[in-house]
């Protein structure tokens, strides 16, 4: 059986996401990822402080955060703080930063590779409590220390272009897939494995979409792949039939919110992203995932704190099969 993660976007007030995350935990889930997006969302450190201090055994990480609305070295801190509180339970999850996030605060994501690359390289070196000295893209280090770090914390990276997959592969201790075309997976698990074998790394390799067992849940995530669609490579996007006034459409209504910009996005956008069907199917087909491209964590997305229970309760016996 593959181990649990839940992802928490908290929407919702600290204490709805941090009642969710004990939930989770007596539900068998071993790992929480919260959602850090900026102004759409509680801010990310505050939320984690509240799950690591009701929880026992969750282990506990931004999922995903960024190098442009916060300096690594801030956030190399953060984690190391939350490790130490917390006897070890937290991990780094990085990423070069969505529209979701960057585009309401006026954020240009420059040179993407080289500055996740930087950040991975300067937080590694944080926690292991080298001195840093470098000139990243967007930002820069000097003579800078951390004396309370702990060198062996997790540090995962999430991405969906090759460069960032192969870098992935070869640096971070895992990389998170969320939301991939479910067509394309293992062309991404290929980038991912040609990555650790040049950097002689064996990351571990976390899925993560929604499951989908009634209209009601298919509604729940349509509009939170409307920022997805839109950061979506061409290739993906030719393939479902999803031209460039499409995206246009899409990117222009988020400004009036998820829900009138899901408006643009079909069945036939969202369904080959999930897995869907009954309970026994959607374990048969994350069984069969698992098998054919070697995954070694699954994770739910809950968007939705109102039916967040419902769906990991779901999420649990798909996983158990």
């Amino acid at each position: 059986m593959i181990p649990g993660s839940v992802n928490l976007i908290p929407e919702t007030s600290v204490d709805s996401i941090r009642d969710l995350a004990i939930r989770s935990e007596k539900l068998g889930f071993e790992r929480c990822w919260v959602y850090d997006e900026g102004l759409a969302t509680r801010d990310v450190y505050v939320t984690m402080t509240a799950i690591l201090r009701a929880t026992e055994k969750l282990v506990v990480g931004p999922g995903i955060t960024n190098s442009y609305t916060r300096h690594p070295g801030q956030t190399a801190a953060a984690i190391a703080s939350l490790d130490e509180m917390s006897n070890g339970r937290a991990f780094l999850g990085i990423g070069a930063g969505g529209s979701l996030t960057l585009d309401p605060l006026g954020i240009e994501r420059y040179k993407p590779i080289e500055t996740v690359r930087q950040t991975i390289s300067a937080c590694r070196q944080l926690f292991a409590g080298e001195k840093v000295d470098l000139e990243a893209p967007v930002f820069s280090f000097n003579s800078a220390e951390l004396n309370y770090g702990r060198s062996d914390i997790e540090i995962w990276l999430a991405g969906r272009g090759p460069k960032m997959l192969d870098l992935g592969g070869s640096t971070a201790d895992g990389v998170m897939l969320d939301f991939i075309f479910k067509p394309s997976l293992g062309e991404y698990v290929e980038k991912i494995r040609m990555g650790a074998e040049r950097g002689s790394n064996n990351p571990k390799i976390c899925y993560s979409t929604m499951i989908v067992t009634d209209d009601e849940s298919l509604e729940i995530v349509r509009p939170h792949m409307t920022y997805r669609l839109v950061d979506s490579p061409k290739t993906v996007l030719d393939e479902l039939g999803v031209t460039e006034k499409d995206v246009s459409n899409i990117r222009s209504s988020l400004a009036d919110g998820l829900e009138a910009a899901a408006e643009y996005v079909s069945d036939d956008w969202v369904l080959p992203f999930v897995i869907s069907g009954s309970v026994s199917e959607c374990a048969e087909e994350l069984a069969r995932l698992v098998e054919i491209h070697g995954f070694n964590e699954f994770m739910i997305p809950v968007f939705e704190p109102d039916n967040g229970v419902s769906l990991l309760e779901i999420t649990a016996q798909v996983i158990e099969g």
